[in-house]
């Protein structure tokens, strides 16, 4: 599956942990030198929740919200009010401005 992520064409992948490496320390992750999000395929076990599918769509919009942010050019931003993120207005500005293309590729990425 392919969704544009502000102009950029990312690639969407569910694998299973056996099949990447990459997944056994996390849930999904984004590669922006690839342009590619990946989010694992939940598998059904004796200790997992019963809804697999609302997990990993909602791995796949914390993804999403990776590229979003990488795609900004936010991703060297790693100093932080001292107030937090919550309080940061041009964090909250970028979120105001750009949640229309947000809930865009979320319904591309049928994880709404």
């Amino acid at each position: 599956m392919k969704i544009n992520i502000l102009g950029t064409e990312y690639t969407i992948e569910r694998r299973k942990q056996s099949e990447d490496p990459k997944l056994k320390d996390y849930d999904g992750y984004c590669d922006p030198s690839v342009k590619r999000i990946v989010v694992e395929s939940k598998e059904e076990g004796p200790n997992s929740i019963e809804n697999l599918r609302q997990c990993e769509d909602e791995i796949l919009r914390h993804e999403i919200v990776h590229a979003f942010l990488v795609e900004s050019g936010l991703q060297d931003n790693t100093h932080v009010c001292s107030k937090g993120w919550a309080r940061n207005e041009e964090l909250v500005d970028w979120i105001a401005l750009q949640a229309p293309k947000l809930f865009k590729a979320f319904q591309e990425g049928n994880c709404l």
